[in-house]
């Protein structure tokens, strides 16, 4: 259904009406949630005043250099063929969360202040491996800084605070609350403005626990802080589990960052992750992109026109725990044929990979296809007086699942009654144009527009480039068959000290290869 194509027999729906002739304000529009939020908000909601965005100067691009080249993108496509002058409703603001005052002037700020009714605060720095002193003084100090300015909005009807479903690893089960910090947030934003930086690292690893990295410890003192200006400001706090590409909106499969899952993915089907730490039975904690900003939108709705106020700050678990239960076991055989059917341009190897629950045994198989191979491709790279990378590669694909396995081998219960009653509340007309429940995911066809997206608009590998992709994933086969053939026929030789005895297993072998089309005419034609 189009949003906006209303006769006056088809009325906005509550959602819209709610939105109409608001200004809003948002930190972190730059980022894949924040650029899906902006853009459903200009399709869906496009009766709305104005949307300020927080946005800095990067790379020598202006502010709004960066703005026109964000419009460019595909995921803005249906807004454009809409109206482009809805985009004209877009402002940027030049600042940044970690500046004194958001790094606005006093005429910025004063515009905010009596025209921003809404805020969404996505502003985070998404490194699992930062360190302290960047993580709080990005996720936490930013934080303090946006609610002090919502402070002075006049009309403010909510502030919704993006969080993670991970700021809180020491409870098994996570309830729709906010739970107690160990520190105050004040007093370890406090710590790095006066400790020294080697000091911090010192201390960083003692200070966190029990979290595994400084981005779901920043974010847990982020929560504490929303929660404390609760009596005085309207906002509330949601936190989505892992976020994955769209899965309808604004394209399917959109995505355009390598964070998280995404690379994965992509590392696995160009053959260069072979291995990886994950215990298949645990489930897989994920949501699409587009339906957890939906969520979003739908929480701001309800907690501004709430006529009484609830006692404690409201707090939303934007996941699938229970609803569409799937392993990271089932996950990954799935994947993997997708991955097959729609191979990646440029593979290095068969994409074979597979998950293990022994960390011993994925350190084995890390240094035995990772390693050694990546440090033989780059020596062939230094005879050839090529550029060397596969060191480099395996060094940031290792640096990766370093943080990354520690959500794949553990296992949590996330409450999200909150979430449920949200969609069974909504009315039909905004079910369809804001879903937000999992019921509705085909999942094989969702993870194929995962793959194809990753595909296109990360790698940039257009559909046709397919045909090709798979006549290279077929060499590629052929040559993952024959190394196993010829590694397992190394190993019987040297056990049994016999070449006639690993040579009848050789033979045994061959006529159950035959089976296969692909060996089985390679086969033929060897003979």
């Amino acid at each position: 259904m189009c949003c906006n194509k209303r006769t006056a027999m088809d009325q906005a729906s509550e959602i819209q009406s709610f939105y109409s002739g608001r200004s809003i304000f948002i930190t972190g529009a730059s980022g894949l949630m924040g650029k899906v939020l902006l853009e459903k908000l200009l399709y869906c909601c496009s009766d709305l005043k104005c949307i300020y965005i927080l946005l800095r100067q990067k790379r020598g691009r202006s502010v709004e250099a960066r703005v026109d080249d964000m419009f460019k993108l595909p995921m803005f496509h249906r807004v454009r063929k809409l109206n482009p002058a809805l985009m004209e409703k877009v402002v940027p603001m030049e600042g940044d969360v970690t500046l004194d005052n958001l790094g606005l002037d006093e005429q910025q700020r004063k515009t905010l202040a009596e025209e921003v009714s809404i805020v969404y605060h996505c502003a985070a720095t998404l490194r699992l491996e930062a360190k302290l002193k960047d993580a709080v003084e990005m996720n936490t100090v930013g934080t303090s800084r946006v609610l002090e300015l919502c402070g002075t909005m006049k009309g403010l009807k909510c502030l919704l605070h993006l969080s993670t479903a991970f700021c809180h690893v020491d409870q098994d089960e996570l309830g729709e609350r906010v739970y107690e910090a160990n520190e105050d947030p004040r007093d370890v934003m406090r710590m790095i403005q006066w400790m020294d930086e080697d000091a911090i690292n010192l201390v960083t690893p003692k200070l966190i626990e029990p979290h595994p990295n400084t981005y779901t410890y920043s974010k847990r003192l982020a929560e504490t802080l929303v929660a404390d200006e609760y009596a005085t400001l309207p906002c509330a706090i949601a936190r989505p589990s892992i976020v994955t590409p769209a899965w309808k909106e604004p394209l399917p499969g959109w995505v355009d960052s390598l964070n998280g899952p995404v690379g994965l993915i992509v590392a696995g089907s160009k053959g260069v992750l072979r291995s990886m730490h994950c215990n298949g039975n645990y489930h897989a904690e994920v949501v699409p992109v587009d339906l957890a900003i939906n969520a979003l939108i739908v929480i701001s709705v309800k907690i501004g026109t709430a006529k009484e106020k609830p006692k404690k700050i409201p707090v939303y678990n934007i996941t699938q725990s229970g609803v569409v239960p799937i392993t990271w076991g089932e996950v990954l055989e799935k994947g993997k044929k997708i991955a097959r059917e729609y191979p990646f341009d440029g593979a290095i190897w068969y994409p074979d990979g597979d998950i293990r629950s022994s960390k011993f045994v994925h350190e084995l198989f890390v240094f035995f296809f990772h390693l050694i191979p990546a440090y033989f491709i780059d020596f062939l790279m230094l005879l050839f007086r090529q550029k060397r990378f596969m060191v480099r590669i395996q060094r940031r694909i290792s640096d990766g699942l370093e943080v990354l396995q520690y959500f794949t081998t553990r296992e949590w219960i996330f409450h999200n009654t909150n979430l449920i009653n949200l969609s069974n509340e909504m009315s039909p007309k905004d079910k369809e144009l804001f879903p937000i429940d999992f019921y509705n995911i085909e999942i094989v066809t969702y993870m194929t527009d995962v793959v194809l997206g990753a595909r296109q608009y990360c790698m940039k590998e257009k559909l046709d480039t397919l045909p090709r992709a798979r006549r290279h994933l077929k060499m590629l086969y052929v040559i993952h068959i024959t190394a196993v053939y010829a590694f397992y026929f190394g190993i019987i030789y040297y056990v049994c000290k016999n070449f006639e005895t690993a040579r009848f297993c050789l033979d045994f072998v061959t006529e159950g290869l035959k089976s296969v089309p692909i060996i089985g005419g390679l086969i033929e034609r060897v003979h």
